[in-house]
Formats: C-alpha cells, structure tokens, sequence
C-alpha cells in the first residue's frame, strides 16, 4: 500500500526483513509483528493513517488497543491457508467494537490459492456479513486482474510491479459469476435499509447510486463487509485496493461523536470529529525509543493540537511537550499541528501513560480506555550475570511500554516472577532487555508454593533442659494442637495458677510460629492449625523466653507429627473460553491435569468452562490451549484455594525438596 502510493520508494518483504513496519530486531528474525507499528500515505487526494498491528496470540493486546482508535478495519487473509483463529478472534473484537471493516484475501497468486474456498470460509466462521467487490481473474500463477461487481469491469494487472490496471473486457467464464456476485451485492445492501429493501422488493432492482450510497452507509454502521482481493507479494490488486478504501470505508467525519465523561462527575460529554471542536485525544500506546526517550502514542479525536501543551484529564495535570511527531515506520517526521483522526506521538511527558485522555484545559473530557488483557503464564525471573539490581530496574521500565506485563514476589518461595500473556512474549521482553540495556534475563518453571496442615489432633509436651556449668536453659510447655480449617493459625494462653510466668507465654507463641514457617514434613509452611498451651513448668534461675521459644518449637513439631501432616497445593479458578468444537478435547485435558470442572456457560460466540486445577499442572496452559484449539481458545486464572495433594504425588513432592536441602 505505502509502496503504491508512493509513500516508499522500495517494495519491501517481511522474508527478506525490509519491510516498513516490521523494523524491530526481534520482528525481523521471528518474521511477525510484535507491536502495533504506524504509518501514512496519501492516495487521490485522501490521506490514509495506517496501524499495522500483530496477529499473534502474544501480542493481542497491541491488537486490542489499536481497535479503539482506529475508524476501521482491513483483515489480510490466505488464499491457501483460509481464517486462521487468530483472525475469528480480532473480528469478534472488531464486531463488539461495531467497527466497520474490509477483508482482502491476499497470495492469489500462489500455489492452491482458492477465492471461492476461502470466501465459504469467511462467511461461515467470521461475525462479518461479507459482500465480494473484486472477482480474481484466474489464480495461482495466472492471476491476472479482477472484476469490479459494482461497475461491471475488468481490469488487468499492467506489468511491473506499480500495481496499477488496465480496463479489458469480462471474460466469459466470469459472466454468470458476476451476475450473481452483483445480485448479492444488491440483496445485501438493500437489506441494510428499509427503503431500499422495499424498492429492490418491489423492482428488483436498485441503481448503481443507490448501491454505492447504501453500501457507504451500510459498511460505516458495520452491517455488511466487502471482500478484495490482491497479491501483495507481486503487488498485484493493490491499487484497486486503496480505490475501494478511498470509496467505501469511513473518515474520521462519518464516524459519531466520541462520548466521554465531564471529570470528576458522571456527567456525559460528547465530542464530534471537527476542527472546530475542542481538542481531545486518546492515548493508546507508550514505547521505549532509544533516541527519543518514552514516546506517548494518540489519536486525535476532535480539534486541532497546536503548540506546545496539553491538559492530561485522566491525571488532572497540565503536560508540556516539545516536538509534535507522526511516525512513519520507524522514522519520526515533525508536524506542526494535528487534527481529527491523525495519530501523532510527543516524547518525554512525564505523567501521562497509556489509557489517559488529553484535551484542552477549558474544555475537559475522560474516554474510558480499553482495559489491558490479564497475563496467564508466569515464569520466576532472574538476571544471567546476578546483575538482579539493573534487571528488575530494566523491567520496570518496560512495565510502562507493556501493559500485559506483570513484576510480583512470591513471598513463600521468595522467587521474583514476572507474568505476561504467553512465553513468546516473555522471551521477547527478555531479547529486548538484552539489545537495549545490556542485561541478560533468565526464565525458569516457578516454585509450587505448599504449604502443610494437620489431619488430627495431639496432646504433647515440648521440653528443653540444658545444663553446661552455671547458668543453664530451661523451658517445659504442654500444648494441644488441632485442626483449624480456614482459620489461619490461633494460639489461645490456658495456663492457669501461673505453672509458666506470663512473661515466658508469648515466647512459646513466638517459638511455634518460627516452627510452622519451616515447615516439619517437607519444609513447607503449615497453616490452619489452633494451638492451646495448656500446662508447663520453669525454673527460677535457667528459664528464660529463649529456652520457651525452643520448647515451643519442639513442642509443635512432635504434635504436628502425632495429629498427621498432610501437604497442600495451591488450586486455581480458571474461566476457559473455547469454540463447541473443542470443549471434549480441553474437558479431557482438564481431567487429565486432575482438573474439576465447577460448571459450564456459553455466550453467542463461545462455551465457557469453569474449573478449578492445580497450579502445578497449569504453569504452561497458555501455549497448551493454544496448541489444543489452534489459536481459538482464550482463559483467565486467579487463585482459589487449597487442598489436599494426593499420597503418590506429595511422596514425590517431599522427596525432591528433601533432595533439594
């Protein structure tokens, strides 16, 4: 498209790692998009402002984000592979978004390209009402040119690789096709309107204004979606592509006002598209740029930015930026000012992050911004070198970049973790670390934090007698230990007649505590127990509170073991969105993975799963539903509980940490 419309100067391939919009280093060698990358191009006195965004799992949430700036969609699909899952899932962000959109099925030209195949395929699992604009002229090596349904026209690609066309006559083995392509097209967009419907009804007929203004009118309220067709590689439809973007999709203008909250209160706000309106302008996107510093990505939703400030209404601050830019790949060109529609970035603000709305001081407005994708895949995190200090400082920073990213500590195993949306993406985080800091990032599998518990319950004495010529130790407690499911830990003081002075009863407390952190059957912490102390002796002269706390200690220790430890796991609730095709084949692994499934729900477009699973057995579920429903299914996790771990397991369990101390 930019190559077309003279934009660039070079044809360039994702293969050969040239291309416009894949610049970044990790883009280049893995030959897919990571993040949403921005351009623009002028084509017949129209000017166009690209985001190409990735179509990877990890990366969903650039595609995400991207979906609420933007004033419409292209989908680029294959002629041989057909929809892929990736694809059904940004069409449904798309359809929730109402936005309207396009779909170009691309590599016409290669080997077992199908146009009718793939077509079937789009209209029977993607939420779109698709209406085909161009026929291909032949396929696979012999593509040739397309047919335009609405004029009635052929046209040949003229050689070079310039895309552009050459009117020629309809060949007839097409002559049928396009009459019934055109029949739909009609059907299609009289059923968009109600005169329309009620004219084509009654003359079977609608004029070619009349298609094209319903058909305006019907893809910018997204009821219908047109179908072209090119090969990009060859350059070929190209052209005739951006003729039908320039024709049919919406600008900024045709789009509604964008509504907002007044600050401070729920009162709605609206803004329409003008120049004249009010500046405002969401921010969708921050970036780490090694020139430029943090880079803070907008759309302009109304008005006209000028000078050299703005007011930040999400923060209630006033920013001050120095250049105005519009990204062009990964070049910065300077622009003076920027109006409704433009996408344009400023560097160096220092309040402003992703998700904040800027606009004029006098006029304020807050847009509700999209909501991050929660991270479902952690991996404990350490630095190569024990450089750990620049590491978590480093990751910090890209905390701001990507809001999928998450930096926690696990207190139990003190293992540090950071947690993202895929392991594709962690490795990608940790490559970047590596080119842009000079710090290496080592991922492993995170410690299983356990714990233990009691089944029964026990009376004991814990003693501790020390004599070592003069002053010795001496501290006897007698305590009833029991199960306390839920509870925590209790510790209730029962002695009475003074058989151990008050000021030696927290120490035995203290003593126990210290014990149920280290754990006695695998050194895991024990939790939910009630502790009584019920009876003990001291000695005047060789008690002391360190010689309670020993008592304590050892106390419950012989208890623990008496009213028979048992370990827990940690269990997860997970909510699993999947197609009706792939329930039985992710139900089976979920009982594979000793899952309990709670329930089941569905929604127009998905089954959903509720379950609850070991967190030992789902540390790589995210790539594994991946690989289970090809790309479709999506979950979320939290933390749910605990519970017993069963005998053959926790027998391997305790083994390993004792081999591990």
């Amino acid at each position: 498209m930019l190559y077309t419309a003279g934009k660039i100067s070079r044809l360039g391939k994702v293969d050969d790692g040239n291309s416009a919009m894949d610049y970044d280093d990790e883009e280049i060698s893995r030959k897919i998009s990571i993040n949403s990358s921005f351009h623009n191009y002028s084509w017949k006195k129209h000017d166009i402002y690209l985001i190409d965004t990735p179509g990877d799992d990890n990366f969903l949430n650039e595609t995400l984000f991207a979906t609420h700036v933007c004033d419409a969609a292209v989908f680029v699909t294959d002629a041989i592979l057909g929809v892929k899952g990736q694809t059904i899932k940004f069409a449904t962000m798309v359809a929730e978004r109402n936005l309207p959109s396009m779909i170009l099925i691309n590599k016409m030209d290669r080997e077992r390209a199908d146009f009718s195949r793939t077509l079937g395929e789009i209209r029977e699992s993607l939420p779109f009402k698709p209406v085909v604009m161009q026929i291909p002229i032949g396929a696979e090596e012999n593509f040739r040119g397309i047919v335009d349904v609405l004029s009635g026209k052929a046209y040949h690609f003229e050689d070079g690789s310039k895309g552009t066309l050459k009117e020629t006559a309809v060949p007839d083995d097409l002559a049928d096709e396009l009459t019934l392509y055109r029949e739909n097209l009609m059907e299609s967009v009289a059923e968009t309107d109600d005169d329309l419907i009620e004219k084509f009804l009654e003359e079977g007929e609608l004029t070619d204004e009349e298609i094209l203004d319903g058909l305006r009118a019907g893809i910018a309220k997204a009821l219908i979606t047109p179908v072209c067709v090119c090969s990009a590689l060859l350059n070929k439809g190209t052209a005739a592509f951006l003729d039908t973007i320039n024709l049919y999709l919406p600008s900024p203008a045709d789009r509604p006002a964008q509504i907002g909250t007044v600050p401070g209160s729920n009162e709605e706000a609206e803004r329409k598209p003008s120049v004249d309106a009010p500046f405002s302008a969401l921010v969708f996107k921050t970036m780490a740029d090694p020139y430029a510093g943090r880079l803070t990505i907008f759309k302009v939703w109304s008005g006209e930015l000028k000078g050299d400030s703005f007011f930040n209404a999400t923060k209630n601050t006033a920013e001050r930026f120095g250049q105005l830019y519009v990204l062009e790949g990964k070049e910065q060109k300077p622009v003076e000012s920027a109006g409704p529609g433009m996408i344009v970035a400023v560097a160096k603000l220092k309040e402003t992050t992703t998700g904040d709305t800027l606009c004029a001081a006098n006029a304020p407005i807050v847009y509700e911004a999209p909501e991050a994708l929660q991270p479902v895949i952690s991996f404990a995190v350490s630095a190569k070198k024990g450089d750990e200090e620049k590491l978590f400082s480093t990751i910090t920073k890209m905390l701001d970049e990507d809001l999928t990213l998450r930096l926690t500590r696990e207190q139990q195993t003190k293992q540090v973790l950071i947690s993202g949306i895929g392991k594709v993406h962690l490795e990608v985080v940790g490559s970047r670390i590596k080119k842009k800091f000079g710090v290496e990032m080592e991922l492993a599998l995170p410690k299983i934090p356990y714990m233990e518990t009691i089944r029964g319950s026990a009376r004991v004495q814990g003693k501790h007698k020390k004599q070592s010529g003069g002053r010795g130790q001496y501290g006897d407690c007698w305590v009833e230990i029991s199960p306390l499911p839920g509870g925590g830990y209790e510790f209730v003081d029962q002695i009475v007649g003074g058989v151990i002075p008050q000021q030696y009863r927290p120490a035995v407390d203290k003593g126990i505590q210290e014990a149920m952190e280290r754990g006695v059957l695998a050194g895991y912490p024990v939790i939910d127990v009630k502790i009584a102390l019920v009876d003990g002796s001291y000695h005047n002269v060789d008690s002391s509170e360190m010689a309670f706390k020993i008592a304590g200690s050892l106390a419950f220790k012989k208890g623990a073991q008496e009213a028979g430890l048992v370990l827990l796991e940690p269990y997860m609730n997970m909510v699993i969105k999947v197609g009706k095709d792939h329930v039985g084949d992710v139900m089976g692994d979920l009982n594979s993975r000793r899952g309990k499934v709670m329930g089941m729900d569905s929604d127009a477009k998905s089954e959903i799963i509720n379950a609850q699973v070991p967190m030992a057995e789902i540390q790589t579920y995210a790539t594994d539903l991946t690989s289970m429903t090809g790309g479709l299914g999506s979950f979320t996790v939290s933390f749910s509980h605990y519970e017993e771990v069963p005998a053959q397991i926790a027998e391997k369990i305790i083994a390993e940490r004792k081999n591990e101390e």
